[in-house]
């Protein structure tokens, strides 16, 4: 890999094009990779890093709780992002994994998203000199040499970063490459393994612009595109930046890519830019407009089956579940959710939590997506999740000695009027109940008084009480677990649980109609 330079726009590989807006948002439920220079476990998706788990299956799944290095994976654990994937990827010796050459100075770091999530910043690590490749990573090991900030907004609006390799930087290092995400408190977490080689000529020359940008095949839904390939004054490879209406709407190594979720019967208008890697930017290509076919009058097409269904995280006795995004040619309705082959919900929304499960149980779950005619699609992965044991319980205290002085019985079961002697005292039961073994009951008011004090006529019972909208609901939490039906209040407002769920901090659940309805 050559040495980088900063001359592209914006530092973040952002291009300018003519009636250029804000680079489109991607699906909110998603997870990412760095694929420019190729992480470990990119390498291991494409078979040359090897026996690495089912890691080779989701490079993008590698997500931990944020707030590296102070919090994050454990020292050992940080290459796995805390052990996940049975922490294939902690095993750390010298020539354990394949290593891409690098030379110090400004390089471009390029990440590839199935679907970004909305973003507060990356940062980057490496090895220091003289650090052990023998041993476990550790935080030790590693210090920081670049952070990128962000506006919150999704992450492929800033996918590509320049970051400068320190010129005391040599051999064998491990980067840690770090994503923030803004709405979870989670991160994802990928080690790129390097050699560094010396220190590199900075490139300033952009690559050919693209030509020949046509349309080679067009739905109800989706156009796909194909163009040739750019030509560069250095070797090494060119990815294409493809850009819909002037909003950036996808990075590709490939001279060819399908835009899919479109309006039936639209116009599109699309441009390609070549960018090298050392993130110089061509001009855009000549603009291509495309049309989308007219929609069928029957829709007879099932969604694509959901992918990368996963645990966001389990208790004893809920699991919350997350999954990719289906397409459809149409559009996608809702999404049904199976337990052991069994229907247990059905959401709008890209993920559900399923509680009141029995501790240390496993279950099977699938996805199925439906769109507005009632295709079902087919089922995704199949996720085996085990519920966490349930915690022991408290040991039972020790009951107390039942008082011997006099007729009472801390255990007894007594009549309203009953009479006893309790320490040289007669008492009289103000109503019928059962003792469970308290010395303190005889002086509970509300169930004896001294024959002297005793009411002649109990207290007639009190009239129910219809309460207001709103009464005995609690204030709502985000993080709180909720059943269906269950009323909170929130800026003055009376909800009501449309489904059982666990919030995960986000305070905007309050208004997701498939999660909480307003009451009143």
């Amino acid at each position: 890999m050559k040495r980088m330079t900063t001359g592209i726009a914006a530092l973040g590989g952002t291009v300018t094009l003519m009636a250029a807006g804000v680079l489109t948002a991607a699906p909110s439920s998603a997870h990412g990779y760095v694929n420019g220079p190729e992480s470990r476990s990119y390498l291991c998706k494409v078979g040359v890093n090897t026996d690495c788990g089912g890691v080779q299956y989701e490079p993008q799944s590698l997500e931990y709780l944020k707030g590296f290095p102070e919090a994050g994976p454990a020292d050992g654990q940080i290459a796995s992002a805390g052990g996940q994937f049975g922490g294939k990827l902690d095993e750390q010796t010298a020539d354990r994994w394949a290593k891409t050459d690098i030379v110090t100075g400004p390089m471009l770091f390029d990440w590839t998203y199935t679907a970004p999530h909305s973003t507060s910043k990356w940062h980057y690590y490496m090895t220091k000199e003289g650090w052990d490749p023998n041993s476990p990573l550790d935080r030790a090991d590693l210090e920081l040499i670049g952070e990128v900030q962000h506006d919150g907004s999704k992450a492929s609006t800033n996918p590509d970063h320049i970051i400068d390799i320190p010129a005391d930087r040599s051999g064998y290092h491990v980067i840690l490459a770090v994503w923030d995400v803004a709405d979870t408190v989670n991160a994802f977490y990928n080690v790129i393994d390097v050699n560094v080689i010396g220190s590199g000529d900075v490139d300033t020359t952009a690559p050919a612009v693209p030509s020949g940008l046509m349309v080679h095949g067009a739905t109800s839904s989706s156009v796909e595109l194909m163009w040739a390939a750019a030509a560069d004054d250095q070797p090494g490879d060119v990815t294409y930046a493809v850009y819909r209406d002037g909003e950036r709407i996808a990075d590709t190594a490939a001279t060819s890519f399908i835009d899919e979720g479109l309006t039936p019967d639209s116009a599109y208008l699309y441009q390609v830019v070549a960018i090298d890697r050392a993130g110089n930017a061509s001009a855009p290509s000549s603009g291509l407009v495309a049309r989308t076919a007219a929609a069928p009058v029957d829709d007879v097409t099932a969604p694509s089956a959901p992918q990368y269904l996963h645990s966001m995280g389990q208790t004893a006795d809920s699991v919350q579940l997350m999954w990719n995004a289906a397409t459809d040619d149409v559009g996608v309705v809702e999404y049904r959710v199976y337990r052991d082959g069994g229907l247990i919900g059905s959401t709008g929304m890209t993920m559900l939590t399923d509680a009141g499960l029995a501790a240390g149980t496993t279950y099977a779950y699938t996805v199925a997506a439906v769109d507005a005619e009632g295709n079902e699609s087919a089922l995704s992965n199949v996720l085996s999740v085990t519920m966490d044991a349930a915690p022991e319980p408290d040991p039972a205290p020790e009951p107390e000695p039942a008082p011997v002085d006099g007729t009472w019985d801390s255990r007894g079961t007594y009549a309203a009027g009953d009479q006893v002697t309790y320490q040289g005292v007669t008492y009289v039961a103000v109503q019928s109940h059962t003792g469970v073994g308290d010395p303190n009951w005889i002086h509970a008011l509300s169930l004896w008084q001294p024959v002297a004090d005793a009411p002649v006529t109990p207290e007639p019972t009190p009239e129910p009480v219809t309460p207001e909208p709103g009464a005995g609901a609690s204030e709502w939490s985000a993080t709180g677990s909720y059943a269906t039906g269950d009323r909170v209040t929130f800026d003055g407002v009376t909800y009501e649980a449309v489904q059982s769920h666990t919030g995960n901090g986000d305070p905007n659940w309050i208004h997701a109609p498939s999660l909480w309805r307003a009451v009143g």
